[in-house]
């Protein structure tokens, strides 16, 4: 998601021992576009590898924010809005890398000029099928899929440098070794690209920073990068020795690189977005009057005319939208959501004589990647053999609900949120009993809990699968004295400061209520004088023991205040705090009901 809790969560293997409907896609699948920039019709012709005079035919097919979700994401994280004609709504299940691969290779069929990429977090933030494999299953599933070229996200860094530089040329890992006897991981067949970051003492690019693919002849540069804000989102370790800087500048750096080389048509894959008007991945975005905000409009004015198109991400929304280049003409910015829900198709022409893309040309279409398809043999294989080694740890139960309970974060509280804090807080009690409050970020909340059976668990059952999948970064559960003042300082970042534009709403423990205004602008949201911890209002000098995982311990996602918390008492990983919680408070005979998410007033 746009943040990032940490460093991506992994186990030692208790498993060594084993180690072991067409028509709806295409009635449902197109997103909405200008008339200028109306997406083709499946059936005309358009974008099928035909010759024009002196132009091809190119297509360029973009995921992003996979974050190895191969197993058909569960909840919320598996849907997609769909918007009717009259302005009704609905909600179709998508994803699964099963049905993703067979959407791509049904789109790619009779494309003589075809290039499949990603703008950054294809790992990272996975669940326990990948992360508990340091991603390995993902990026073999990418492999097979046929993915061509991947620009890095924040979440690429989780695990440091060396584990990204791993991930590309293979090799088993440093501590965990190699999975399945006999078989070494061969890495990333695609390149992955990283323009914005640095060595910070060299200034050297840390990995290849573009690439040119060629296809009979097409060919086509693409430059990558991730948001310059990385560091904010990412844990001290995972990007120690690096430097990122700004996503436009450096774009327009190889842009010009690319030209001397005599390469005029030019795509670059940014792990940075926006958010338009609607959630709805077919909503027409540039006739909604609402377009498209959010840090990528920035980033686009400054970005060289001689760019073509923009494929984004980081942000987890679903669109097609023009947004001006800097000569003041229409260019195309897109994203597909996240999670292999939907990906997008560009169409555009391709120019032999100038070596360029008609800009004029370029179409872009979000598909819904459907779950009434085929799905693809060769991936249910891969994936069937990782579930093998999974198995052992996968399906233990460790909890049971009596209801979904969500993690919604285009709400400001959330059910699974206060559960999460609840968890932590009554972990935090039993080392430091003085332990009044626990704070939680919302992006280190990766996805509902869900009621319905998925496997052979049982409805209500949370396996521990599940709950990797909600909490995969091995946070520490940690303790930090503020004082009342620091306390409400902390209320306010996360409304003003680096979260100003893109409020993160912290999740808070039972015992703190407070209003959040939004009515109001900035840090003056949160209506000092209502906040209350056990009916008491704060004490400016008083001093409260706090619990927040590691990443927000050390000011991650924007919360400097809580880097100046003194007498730090460093805890155990954040899923066994969950995991104790759940035992606690639920079992077979007496489920868990979904919290009533009523700790913050909301006024808008």
């Amino acid at each position: 998601m746009p943040d990032s809790p940490g460093q991506s969560r992994w186990r030692p293997r208790p498993l060594a021992a084993t180690a072991a409907g067409l028509a709806a896609a295409l009635a449902l699948g197109a997103a909405a576009m200008p008339a200028a920039h109306a997406a083709p019709d499946a059936h005309d012709g358009r974008g099928k590898g035909g010759h024009h005079g002196r132009t091809v035919d190119l297509q360029v097919l973009a995921i992003n924010d996979f974050h190895g979700q191969l197993e058909p994401p569960t909840g919320s994280s598996g849907r997609v809005v769909h918007e009717h004609p009259d302005g009704s709504t609905e909600e179709i299940t998508a994803g699964g890398a099963e049905y993703l691969a067979s959407a791509l290779r049904e789109a790619r069929r009779g494309e003589r000029h075809s290039v499949t990429v990603a703008p950054g977090d294809v790992v990272g933030a996975s669940p326990l099928l990948s992360g508990l494999f340091h991603d390995e299953p993902t990026i073999e599933a990418m492999n097979a899929l046929g993915m061509d070229v991947v620009g890095v996200g924040n979440h690429e860094f989780d695990e440091g440098g060396a584990e990204l530089r791993r991930l590309q040329r293979g090799g088993c890992h440093p501590v965990d070794g190699c999975y399945d006897e006999g078989r070494t991981f061969e890495g990333a067949d695609f390149p992955i690209l990283a323009a914005n970051v640095v060595d910070e003492r060299t200034g050297e690019p840390f990995m290849k920073p573009y690439t040119v693919h060629t296809t009979r002849g097409v060919k086509v540069g693409f430059i990558g990068v991730t948001l310059e804000g990385t560091p904010d989102i990412v844990s001290a370790e995972g990007v120690k020795g690096l430097k990122f800087l700004d996503e436009a500048e450096t774009i327009n750096k190889y842009t010009r690189e690319l030209r001397r080389r005599g390469v005029n048509a030019v795509i670059a894959l940014i792990h940075e977005g926006g958010y338009p008007a609607s959630s709805a991945y077919n909503h027409d975005c540039d006739a909604s009057g609402g377009g498209l905000s959010g840090p990528v409009v920035d980033i686009a004015a400054r970005t060289d005319a001689g760019v073509d198109a923009l494929v984004t991400g980081h942000t987890h929304q679903p669109y097609v939208c023009t947004l001006p280049d800097p000569a003041g003409n229409e260019r195309l910015v897109t994203s597909a959501a996240s999670h292999g829900r939907l990906f997008t198709e560009l169409d555009m022409r391709y120019d032999r004589r100038t070596k360029d893309i008609v800009r004029a040309s370029v179409t872009g279409t979000n598909r819904v990647v459907h779950r009434d398809r085929p799905k693809a043999r060769d991936l249910t294989r891969l994936i069937s053999s990782w579930q093998e080694l999974a198995a052992p740890v996968a399906g233990r139960p460790v909890g049971w609900i009596s209801e979904d309970i969500t993690a919604d974060r285009t709400l400001p509280e959330t059910p699974l949120g206060d559960l999460v804090a609840d968890a932590q807080l009554a972990y935090a009690r039993a080392q430091d009993p003085g332990t009044v409050l626990a704070l939680m970020n919302p992006g280190g909340i990766r996805a509902d809990l869900t009621y319905a059976a998925s496997g052979d668990e049982g409805d209500g059952v949370v396996t521990y699968a599940e709950g990797y999948t909600v909490q995969p970064f091995a946070n520490t559960v940690n303790v930090v004295s503020l004082t009342g003042a620091q306390l409400l300082d902390v209320l306010r970042e996360q409304v003003s400061g680096a979260n100003a534009a893109a409020p993160k709403v912290l999740q808070v423990s039972e015992g703190l209520t407070y209003t959040l205004d939004l009515t109001r602008s900035g840090a003056e949201r949160v209506v000092a004088d209502s906040v209350r911890l056990h009916g008491e209002p704060l004490e400016a000098a008083r001093g409260y023991r706090v619990a927040v995982n590691s990443f927000l311990a050390g000011g991650g996602d924007g919360f400097p205040t809580l880097a100046g918390g003194t007498d730090p008492l460093v805890g155990g990983d954040d899923l066994a705090a969950l995991e104790g919680y759940l035992a606690a408070v639920s079992s077979p005979s007496a489920p868990l009901d979904a919290p009533a998410a009523d700790r913050i007033t909301v006024v808008r």
